[in-house]
């Protein structure tokens, strides 16, 4: 597969002109190049994509199928490329600083970003140490802006120079997923998962996935919502899956999959177990709560704050229901969870539902995209295969 740092924009930039002409020749004079430069241009981008991007006919060239694809991927970097530039350009024209943008500028700067250090990042990049320092530098010259301060024995990004690295790894992302689905391979995704989502919802939409395509690549990037949704906006991750929130932002999208309902969990020997538990029991004991800013803390919190009763100890706050199950289980602590993520403990009978005077708690679980978000085939299998596995766990 080729890397997506090895295409060039200035070629890129072309296809959309020999679209708009409809052929080689008067896209050539279009561009201000010569017919055999634009031809061999051409010829480097469908090797990169392999695939071939136009039909040559008597009357000209046409975007073949998978050609439209990589064009409309093509049109979108370009145009994340832009508004990046748009947004830092200070002391050059805006359309210099795009029309002198090249992918060795955008690696260096990415790869500092990632790595923190010149040399890890010369590293990481596979290029030297002066080429990195000059691409970086070359960077600053034509935004016009700082991008790069010291901190301490390395280095780190301005927020200048992190907001553009954010704009050029939308960019990125698209014209790697243009590269995958054209060249031979499964494919691959990138999914953020959040706490209920990692024990039922993702497993049994992953095992139907692979099923279907064996050769995919999956990462996936287990955190809360805070910490990925950031990842999400910045292109990092391709679909967020979880409790859907009130007011997600603007620039965001949500599905709703299924609702889910939230109880009071307890070790099937707590000394609430087998008794309806009243506000003032509940309280007695120390509980297990989900970290801060996150929608399961809020309606831990909400539970008794509806009821005029104060709040519980809360000596423990955590993300992991690995580590809350071990806890349940070896103590009188209780928490707020879904039955689904301690299934098996519940059907073991080693953990157990306290009945109670307090109402279940229901939430929605979905998935999270970028309101522009072009998914590729593979991203759309994926969310057919969630919405499947969305419909089989709603009860009833």
């Amino acid at each position: 597969m080729a890397d997506t740092y090895d295409l060039n924009l200035r070629h890129l930039r072309m296809l959309a002109i020999i679209a708009e002409n409809g052929s080689l020749s008067a896209a050539a004079k279009a561009a201000s190049i010569s017919q055999p430069a634009l031809t061999q241009a051409l010829a480097k981008l469908e090797s990169a994509f392999g695939t071939a991007l136009f039909d040559r006919t008597t009357a000209g060239v046409v975007p073949t199928t998978s050609g439209r694809r990589v064009l409309q991927r093509v049109d979108r970097a370009l145009k994340s490329f832009a508004l990046a530039c748009r947004r830092f350009a200070r002391t050059a024209p805006v359309s210099q600083f795009e029309n002198y943008l090249t992918m060795a500028h955008v690696r260096g700067l990415m790869a500092l970003a990632e790595a923190g250090s010149f040399l890890r990042a010369a590293d990481e990049a596979g290029v030297s140490v002066p080429s990195l320092h000059r691409a970086v530098r070359d960077l600053e010259k034509l935004s016009g802006t700082v991008l790069v301060e010291r901190r301490g024995r390395g280095v780190g990004l301005t927020r200048a120079g992190l907001k553009l690295a954010r704009g050029f790894t939308i960019a990125v992302t698209e014209l790697g997923a243009a590269i995958e689905e054209t060249t031979d391979g499964g494919g691959r995704l990138s999914i953020g998962a959040m706490a209920l989502s990692r024990s039922q919802l993702l497993p049994a939409t992953l095992a139907e996935l692979l099923l279907e395509r064996p050769h995919i690549r999956v990462d996936v990037v287990e955190g809360s919502f805070l910490e990925l949704v950031e990842l999400l906006r910045a292109g990092k991750i391709d679909i967020l899956i979880g409790a859907l929130r009130d007011a997600p932002g603007r620039d965001l999208t949500q599905e709703p999959l299924f609702t889910d309902r939230l109880t009071i969990i307890g070790r099937a020997e707590h000394p609430l177990a087998g008794h309806f538990a009243d506000f003032e029991q509940l309280a007695d004991y120390s509980w297990i709560v989900a970290r801060r800013a996150s929608g399961l803390l809020d309606r831990w919190q909400q539970m008794f704050d509806r009821t005029g009763k104060p709040r519980p100890e809360a000596p423990i706050q955590c993300g992991s229901v690995a580590l809350i199950r071990g806890l349940l289980l070896r103590t009188d602590f209780l928490t707020l969870l879904s039955t689904d993520q301690v299934r098996s403990e519940i059907e073991a009978g080693t953990l157990v539902r306290i009945e109670s005077a307090v109402p279940d708690t229901m939430r929605t679980i979905g998935a999270i995209t970028r309101r522009d978000w072009f998914p590729t085939k593979l991203q759309e299998a994926f969310m057919v295969a969630l919405r499947r596995t969305g419909r089989e766990a709603m009860p009833g």
